[in-house]
C-alpha cells in the first residue's frame, strides 16, 4: 500500500507542474490590461509603466515563469494587484467559507443522493424509480442560480415569520459571532504556520463552533448554510442519484447475485449485502469529482447568497486582471484535486479485494 501512495504521489507531480504551467500561461492570456482594470480608465502610460515595473510585467514571460516558480517553492503565492495583501492570508481567509459549503452540499448529495439511487434500482421501472428519476434530472437540468433565488424567495421571503424561515445571505446573523480558536484556546502569541492553520480551521464556522461548544453561533451558522448547501448540492445529487441506480443494475444481473437469491435471501439483503458493496466504486469515483467541482464551481452559489468564499473571490479576480490572485487560487484549487484523486484511488483497494496495488 505505501508503495501505491508513493507512487501515486509520484505521478501527480508532473501534473501539477502541467497546471502550474497552464495556469500560469491562461492566467496572461485573459484579454484586457490589469493597469486599466486596476487603477481605472484614466490611468495614464506612466502609470501603466510604474505598475508593470512593480508586479514583474515588464519582464520576458519566462523569467516571469521563473520568479513564480521560486515564489512557489518558498511559499509565496505572491500579492494581489487588487487588494492589495498576500494571496496566502486572502486563501486563509475565503477558503473555509467554500470548503465549509462544500462540504455540507457534499453531505446534502450524498445523504439523499444514494439512498435514492439504491431504492430505484430495488424498485425498478415502478412508480417510485419514475418519481425518483424525474425529480434527479429536475434536480439536474435547474441551474444553480434559479434555484437559489427560487429557494431563497421561498424560505426568506414568503415563509418570513414562521418556525420554517431561514436566513437568505451571509454566514451569520447580526449580533452573532464565532471565536477563534486562537482566542479560545489562549494562544494569540503563536505565530508561522500553526497560526495560519488555527485561522484557516478558525474560519469554518461550523467546526470551530463545534469544538468549542458555541452552541448558539453552531445553530445559526448551520441556518445559514442551509439554503446555499441545498442549491449547489443538487446538481451533485441528482448525478450521484443516477450513477447508483445504473451501476447497481449493471451489478444485480451477475451471477453472484443470482446465486445469492437462489439461496433465499431477500432481494434487499441482497443488495444491501452483496450487490452495492461492488457498485459503489462509480459512486465513490464521481464523489471523489464532485469534490472538486464544488471546490471551484461555487461562483454562482456564493455570490446569490453574498458567500466570500474561492469562487466569488477569483470571479472578483478575473474581472480586476488580477493574475496573482487567479493563479493562487487555481493552484489551491488544484492540488485538492489531486489529493481528492489520491484518496479515491486508495479507497479503490478497501472497497474491493479484487483490486491489487502491490
Amino acid at each position: 500500500m505505501a508503495r501505491f501512495i508513493i507512487r501515486r504521489v509520484l505521478v501527480s507531480i508532473p501534473v501539477l507542474f502541467a497546471v502550474v504551467f497552464l495556469v500560469f500561461a491562461v492566467a496572461r492570456i485573459l484579454p484586457g490590461d490589469p493597469c486599466i482594470a486596476t487603477l481605472g480608465e484614466r490611468a495614464t502610460r506612466a502609470q501603466c509603466a510604474q505598475f508593470a515595473i512593480r508586479f514583474g510585467l515588464d519582464r520576458p514571460i519566462h523569467e516571469q515563469f521563473q520568479l513564480y516558480l521560486q515564489d512557489l517553492a518558498r511559499g509565496d503565492l505572491g500579492t494581489s494587484i487588487q487588494f492589495r495583501e498576500p494571496v496566502t492570508e486572502l486563501i486563509v481567509d475565503r477558503l473555509p467559507t467554500t470548503v465549509e459549503l462544500s462540504f455540507f452540499a457534499l453531505l446534502f448529495a450524498v445523504i439523499i443522493g444514494i439512498p435514492l439511487g439504491i431504492v430505484s434500482a430495488y424498485r425498478r421501472n415502478s412508480a417510485v424509480d419514475v418519481g425518483s428519476m424525474v425529480f434527479a434530472n429536475v434536480g439536474f437540468s435547474t441551474p444553480v442560480f434559479v434555484l437559489g433565488l427560487v429557494l431563497a424567495y421561498v424560505f426568506a421571503v414568503t415563509l418570513r415569520g414562521t418556525p420554517l424561515a431561514l436566513p437568505p445571505s451571509g454566514r451569520l446573523s447580526s449580533g452573532i459571532s464565532v471565536e477563534p480558536l486562537a482566542q479560545v484556546w489562549g494562544l494569540q502569541g503563536v505565530a508561522g504556520l500553526p497560526r495560519t492553520l488555527l485561522d484557516f480551521v478558525s474560519g469554518i464556522y461550523t467546526l470551530t463552533a463545534l469544538i468549542t461548544f458555541q452552541w448558539d453561533a453552531l445553530v445559526d451558522a448551520f441556518r445559514h448554510l442551509i439554503l446555499p448547501a441545498v442549491a449547489l448540492g443538487t446538481i451533485p445529487l441528482a448525478i450521484i442519484a443516477r450513477i447508483t441506480r445504473s451501476s447497481l443494475l449493471d451489478v444485480m444481473g451477475l451471477d453472484y447475485v443470482r446465486t445469492a437469491r437462489a439461496k433465499g435471501l431477500s432481494t434487499w439483503l441482497v443488495v444491501m449485502r452483496h450487490a452495492f458493496r461492488n457498485a459503489v466504486l462509480p459512486v465513490v469515483t464521481i464523489i471523489g469529482l464532485q469534490v472538486g467541482l464544488l471546490l471551484g464551481g461555487a461562483v454562482l452559489t456564493e455570490t446569490i447568497f453574498n458567500l466570500a468564499g474561492v469562487g466569488k473571490t477569483v470571479f472578483d479576480a478575473i474581472e480586476a486582471r488580477d493574475y496573482v490572485v487567479i493563479q493562487g487560487f487555481t493552484l489551491i484549487i488544484a492540488i485538492g484535486f489531486l489529493l481528492v484523486n489520491l484518496l479515491v484511488d486508495i479507497s479503490y483497494a478497501y472497497l474491493d479485494p479484487r483490486i491489487k496495488v502491490s
